[in-house]
């Protein structure tokens, strides 16, 4: 039966993966042999649920946001709904048709060139060629790939690559648009421009996934949030409700100091950051008129041409208040190359930088020439509080900041 007010219908789906399973196509050889019983019977791999009973509906023309750990089943999620794999169990009912962005590459063919994949991709989704062709120089304009239309795109840069998948995506009508984190790739003039695109998209009744590690795009677009910790619906809801809550993650409060144990899969992680007053003292809370000292201590294990730092500071409902990256002070990246061991930084907030209130602390580190883009994620991993004790208005100023502006009388 259809729901014409439903687009998407997920009923207690799972998908299940065998680690160190061989997920390669087999042989007509090997296919017979299994079916004959031959096949060498190795001690079978660990079972892993990437999701587990995962039931939720989306209604048609909502944007629902959908955050979480890395690891947590997010990016899973979305290859399900994208029938790019099966469910090992439940079942996903789609009521129109889907465009999706996931990683970077999916649904193009490295040996043809722009123009080719775009009319490719018109007919995976079932469009004539008329039908492409009266979208295609808008879908050129929007990806500003006109130079490298006829190249094959196994020669474009993963940025090149990113704008011409999303506009694709996004500009082939599809009813519904699936899109991850992939964005990140692209520079933030184009992550503008997506995400007015998606806001366009939602108005003209077409319903959006999208996943993302950014707390603040994810409220100002989202109506709706899902949070997903290890491979089940850990909320769902409001927007800001389930922000706070993933934040906060079971806490009462975040602390100011926080260690992670040894993850040899990481090339390079974060093993520490602390939070330290002017005295270098570990500390909670601060005066607005006193500087916050961001220390945190890097583990590398292989060297990483161009690794480069994000730090987003946040207000609980997930509002994104203040952010920088390893290049905001120099044209040198001091994070890229980094020598082996544990090297140690320390980003400090001015006095008189934020307003009073709660803040939390989002950590990330990303490099074009790592194989994935993200090189580790700890998300939220600090926070802290700030109390105004000296200016006139004080804890009652209302705003983000709080630097302090001089007036002064200018004589006619």
């Amino acid at each position: 039966m259809t729901m014409p007010d439903i687009a998407i219908r997920v009923r207690n789906i799972g998908k299940r993966y065998r680690l160190g399973e061989n997920l390669r196509y087999r042989t007509l050889r090997e296919s017979w042999q299994s079916s004959f019983g031959r096949r060498n019977r190795g001690p079978k791999g660990e079972v892993l649920w990437a999701l587990r009973e995962i039931s939720f509906e989306v209604k048609q023309g909502d944007i629902i946001g959908v955050i979480g750990r890395n690891g947590a089943g997010k990016s899973t999620l979305l290859k399900l709904l994208s029938r790019i794999t099966r469910p090992t169990t439940g079942l996903v009912d789609i009521y129109g048709r889907v465009g999706s962005l996931l990683e970077v590459g999916t649904g193009f063919h490295p040996e043809l060139s722009g123009r080719e994949n775009i009319f490719l991709n018109g007919a995976i989704l079932g469009m004539t060629r008329r039908e492409v062709q009266t979208k295609f120089d808008e879908i050129v304009s929007f990806a500003e790939i006109e130079k490298f239309l006829d190249t094959p795109v196994k020669r474009y840069s993963s940025g090149m690559y990113v704008r011409l998948a999303f506009a694709v995506a996004a500009h082939l009508d599809p009813e519904i648009l699936l899109v991850d984190e992939v964005l990140a790739v692209g520079d933030a003039q184009f992550q503008k421009k997506c995400l007015g695109k998606m806001e366009e998209a939602s108005k003209d009744g077409r319903t959006i996934l999208f996943v993302s590690h950014n707390m603040g795009v994810i409220s100002q677009l989202c109506s709706t949030c899902m949070w997903l910790d290890k491979g089940e619906i850990k909320d769902i809801g409001r927007t800001h409700s389930v922000i706070n809550s993933y934040m906060l993650n079971g806490k009462s409060e975040l602390s100011p100091e926080i260690t992670f144990a040894d993850d040899p899969t990481k090339i390079v992680q974060l093993k520490r950051m602390a939070l330290l007053d002017e005295d270098g003292n570990v500390a909670q809370k601060f005066d607005c008129d006193s500087p916050i000292n961001i220390n945190f201590d890097i583990q590398v294990r292989r060297k990483l041409p161009g690794l480069y730092g994000y730090i987003g500071i946040y207000k609980p409902d997930g509002t994104e208040v203040l952010v920088s990256d390893s290049f905001d002070a120099s044209t040198v990246n001091p994070l890229d190359n980094l020598p082996l061991g544990t090297n140690t930084f320390s980003v400090t907030l001015p006095p008189r930088t934020l307003g009073h209130g709660d803040y939390r602390i989002h950590f990330s580190m990303a490099s074009q020439s790592a194989e994935n883009f993200h090189v580790d994620i700890p998300g939220v991993v600090c926070g802290f509080s700030l109390d105004d004790f000296s200016s006139k208005r004080g804890n009652e100023r209302g705003g983000f900041f709080s630097t302090l502006l001089p007036w002064r009388y200018v004589e006619n």
